[in-house]
């Protein structure tokens, strides 16, 4: 399957990056998707979609407080708009010499690099390596949503896992969430609750 691109780097550090996209390009990223940035030599870096930000300028401004805006003109905003939607990821692991890390990795990547979303194969490839080490980078990320974010992860890894006829994945990542929350009741309902309705209908 072809991989598929969603923009390219604005700004990185060692924990997260930004990417920046045009409006018809947001079909693609979701929330809690797995996107990777390929460095070359074999070196990629693995972030988790947390946020997707869409800002305004001085032509959106005026145009929601005109009246009867035509569709076309609405249509040409979005399809030509010059300010790029901002996607956000927080980074979970890396890549090297054909071995996946669930660690920060070495060094970010750099600006205008092109990140890709992780098909099923690839989602379910760095999922099952390790024993769920990325799930510390999600439950330490304390200004996120992080129950909204490991239920909506979880749910399209399950998906992922699921079409390679591994359905018992979800329950090792679900006690192990259990272990490592076992200290924290808060953070642990919140994401069992989140996890509870992202699942209910799987």
């Amino acid at each position: 399957m072809t991989a598929i691109e969603i923009g390219r780097l604005l700004r990185a550090g060692t924990a997260g990056f930004v990417v920046g996209c045009r409006v018809n390009q947001l079909d693609s990223p979701s929330f809690g998707a797995l996107a990777s940035v390929p460095l070359g030599d074999g070196y990629k870096i693995y972030g988790l979609i947390y946020d997707i930000r869409i800002d305004d300028d001085g032509l959106v401004r005026q145009l929601v407080t005109a009246d009867g805006v035509d569709e076309s003109v609405i249509a040409d905003n979005r399809i030509n708009r010059n300010v790029p939607v901002e996607i956000s990821l927080l980074t979970i692991g890396y890549q090297q010499g054909g071995r996946i890390y669930h660690l920060l990795p070495p060094r970010p990547p750099l600006s205008l690099d092109v990140i890709y979303l992780c098909q099923q194969d690839e989602l379910c490839q760095f999922t099952a390596a390790g024993r769920f080490g990325y799930f510390r980078h999600i439950l330490r990320a304390r200004d996120l949503p992080v129950g909204e974010l490991i239920a909506a992860h979880i749910r399209q890894a399950h998906q992922a896992h699921c079409a390679a006829g591994k359905k018992d994945w979800i329950s090792s990542a679900t006690q192990e969430i259990i272990t490592l929350l076992r200290d924290d009741y808060v953070t642990l309902m919140a994401v069992m609750g989140a996890l509870g309705d992202a699942v209910v209908d799987l």
